[in-house]
């Protein structure tokens, strides 16, 4: 499928016809897909009901989204909410995207487009479920002044509004134009729907994108195709933080298809050619001398010293929290337990590698770009356009993957801007090779963690000490961050205190003490899917199996102890442990573990079923996972997002890392950065407890964290010493 600038501008004035202000939204890939595949495209322009719904004649309901999908659910999930409040028929619900610069114009009547930290549904859930509402209230009012009725003797479902005294009936198609007349109602006044009022929020409906993605026709940012585009492939220093010396294209120009090789910023230069393989080919005929001293002494060696003096300094440390008198407490104990945990760099690795087409004119910059943050790429491309915001426009297209990699982060826009505008007028498709994917990502930082506990006479655990030491990524992305003085508290996620906390340690230990060693390198670094709470999860799930074993009490007893009060979290301990037969006989050779932890506002446990091979690789044959998410709006894609989680979990488990020699990073495909295969799936199993009741949790990230530790204490077990390091691949296990 060709997609080209005339379809995207005369596509989004047919379903954007109407808006209040004039805007046009520019129709998404998932509206356009399904109606023309549907056959059920209409000429008739829609009716806009607020700025969330768009009504066709035909009744057909289009909802707006301003999140990104990518590949979680998101879309389905929010126009389950939107669809829910106003009572719409759902076989007749579809989806657009709302742009950027439309949100920007009419003032963020979307409220945040930003899509990472599992915003998707629970940080939209509320505004979006009053658009629909609004929606609602303004169709019920266009039947009620046509009837000349009080409203309140009207009823509505499944898209249409009835009188039931007067048996007359019509529906939201037939509504739609006398209701956009009306002043839409403030949506603070609205009363929302309560649990037991729902009719679709909480029901396993069926993806509204997953057709396109079957039939082919789904199109992403790297399948862009514009009338005159060339393509672009760029190279950047190997290693990281380097610069140009000097760069002699002459033998690339020679080569077929080659229009032009720019420089970028100094830090990397692109060929610009007419397929990007050709683009891609000339690339490495470029005679270019890097300079990259400064950076060619940077390994995992001197990265490790580094973390190591963390770990070690005796002061310079941010003291997170501090409770009671744990160094006191740990210096009187007789039985202590200590251990050193280990978590390398990880490339977000997705499938789509960075891509963003971009064309530049001296009054207009216009983006064809996947991204989490539309509003972000349409800031970067401002900033490196020179262009004000109302030049600049965002063709957003669903990420193939983001991971974060994808969110709060716009290099790649930034480039390919930068390229366009070096060909003014041409719109020009830069693509990363997967090699430059890998080796100039925005990694998860690397760290250290040392723990102590200790153990009274009865074998309670009475003082807990932790002191991490990495990299912090808001240091990274703001430079002055890093003054003396600076604390990241978000280094730290899943171990914060209260019931309040969306992050919260759910352990209760009398004397405690967590602090955070700073310690930076020239290795950017970013948000990967969970942030800090896979690494965290790691080291305490992992500990507390150690000092639950030096007790030596039942690992599921040990922890339930340590919970007074954290009665969600500890029934979903509880649940993963009866539903993955915790304690039940297991075959020869296979080992249990568990594990649990709280993030994203989501409590969450597993069981993990291992085995060790004679060669000592691990197999894990059954993961067992038990969620509480508050409201679950889809259980089909919560339990979707479950099993991927365990996939990406399962893959930096067993073999994912970074490495770093002489600046570079050394994975550069997937020939090095291994990620789990089909055959190696293992049997999940997903128990949803939804509470019908708040907060609304997280889903896209928060079961991540108890895949590795779950997995690595049964490790553990089966060779009978604890694993302290990850990846797996690394470690001696026979």
């Amino acid at each position: 499928m060709r997609t080209s600038r005339r379809h995207f501008l005369v596509g989004g004035s047919a379903m954007g016809a109407g808006l209040a202000l004039g805007f046009t939204i520019p129709l998404s890939a998932h509206a356009a897909e399904s109606a023309s595949t549907s056959g059920r495209a209409s000429k008739a322009p829609a009716q806009e009901l607020g700025a969330w719904v768009l009504v066709q004649p035909d009744d057909r309901v289009v909802v707006r989204i301003a999140r990104t999908e990518m590949g979680q659910g998101t879309l389905t999930g929010l126009a389950q909410l939107v669809a829910d409040e106003m009572d719409a028929d759902w076989s007749k619900v579809s989806t657009e995207l709302v742009s950027p610069q439309a949100n920007w114009a009419r003032k963020n009547a979307w409220g945040q487009m930003l899509t990472v930290g599992s915003f998707g549904i629970r940080f939209s859930q509320d505004y979006v479920r009053r658009g629909g509402a609004a929606a609602r209230q303004m169709l019920m009012a266009a039947a009620a002044q046509r009837w000349g009725v009080p409203q309140q003797e009207l009823t509505c479902a499944q898209g249409v509004v009835r009188h039931p005294g007067s048996q007359r009936r019509a529906t939201f198609g037939q509504l739609a134009q006398a209701a956009a007349l009306l002043p839409a109602p403030d949506p603070k006044s609205l009363t929302l729907k309560s649990p037991e009022q729902w009719a679709l929020i909480g029901k396993p409906l069926k993806r509204l994108d997953t057709l396109p993605k079957l039939n082919g026709s789904k199109v992403f940012g790297v399948d862009v195709q514009l009338p005159g585009m060339l393509n672009a492939a760029v190279v950047a220093c190997p290693a990281i933080g380097g610069t140009i010396q000097s760069l002699d294209d002459t033998r690339a120009m020679k080569m077929p298809g080659v229009k032009k090789v720019v420089r970028i910023d100094n830090y990397a230069y692109a060929v610009i050619a007419d397929t990007w393989w050709r683009a891609h080919k000339a690339s490495q005929a470029v005679q270019v001398v890097w300079d990259d001293n400064a950076y060619l002494g940077i390994s995992d060696q001197t990265i490790a010293a580094h973390l190591q003096d963390g770990l070690d300094a005796p002061s310079g440390v941010y003291a997170f929290r501090k409770e009671g008198d744990a160094q006191a407490m740990l210096k009187s104990s007789s039985k202590q337990v200590q251990a050193t945990f280990f978590a390398p760099f990880l490339a977000h690795a997705t499938m789509e590698p960075m891509n963003c087409t971009a064309m530049v004119t001296a009054e207009r910059a216009e983006i064809w770009v996947p991204t989490q943050d539309p509003e972000g790429a349409m800031l970067a491309m401002s900033k490196q356009s020179g262009l004000p915001m109302e030049q600049c426009f965002v063709n957003r297209y669903d990420p193939g993957g983001g991971f974060g990699r994808r969110g709060r982060v716009s290099d790649y826009v930034t480039q390919a801007v930068s390229i366009a505008q070096q060909m003014p007028g041409v719109p020009i498709k830069m693509i990363w090779s997967r090699e430059e994917d890998m080796t100039h990502g925005q990694y998860r930082p690397i760290s250290m963690c040392k723990m102590t506990a200790s153990l009274d006479e009865n074998n309670r655990m009475t003082a807990m000490s932790v002191r991490l030491s990495g990299q912090s990524i808001y240091a990274w992305r703001n430079p002055s961050a890093k003054m003396e003085g600076f604390k990241d508290d978000f280094q730290l996620q899943g171990w914060f205190k209260g019931e309040d906390s969306d992050q919260q340690l759910c352990y209760s230990v009398p004397h405690l003490s967590i602090e955070y060693a700073m310690r930076n390198t020239s290795i950017p670094v970013g948000t990967w899917r969970g942030v800090n709470v896979p690494q965290n999860a790691f080291y305490m799930e992992c500990f507390i199996e150690e000092v639950a074993r030096a007790a030596h009490q039942d690992s599921v007893a040990f922890r339930k102890s340590l919970m007074p009060t954290q009665t969600r979290q500890r029934a979903m301990l509880e649940l993963a442990a009866e539903k993955g037969d915790w304690g039940k006989p297991l075959p020869a050779g296979r080992h249990r573990g568990i594990a649990q932890f709280m993030s994203y506002g989501t409590y969450s446990a597993a069981t993990a079923e291992v085995s060790v091979d004679r060669e000592g690789v691990v197999h894990v044959h059954r993961i067992v996972l038990a969620l509480d998410c508050g409201y679950a709006v889809n259980p089909s894609q919560i339990e979707a997002q479950v099993q991927g989680s365990i996939v990406y979990g399962l893959s930096a488990t067993l073999w994912g890392e970074c490495s770093i020699q002489r600046g570079r990073v050394v994975e550069t495909n997937f020939d090095t950065y291994r990620v789990l295969r089909l055959a190696e799936m293992p049997k999940v199993e997903t128990h949803i407890k939804p509470l019908m009741s708040g907060p609304w949790g997280g889903i896209g990230e928060p079961t991540i964290g108890v895949v590795a530790p779950a997995v690595v204490n049964a490790v553990s077990l089966a060779i009978g010493k604890p694993v302290r390091h990850l990846p797996l691949k690394n470690q001696k296990l026979v």
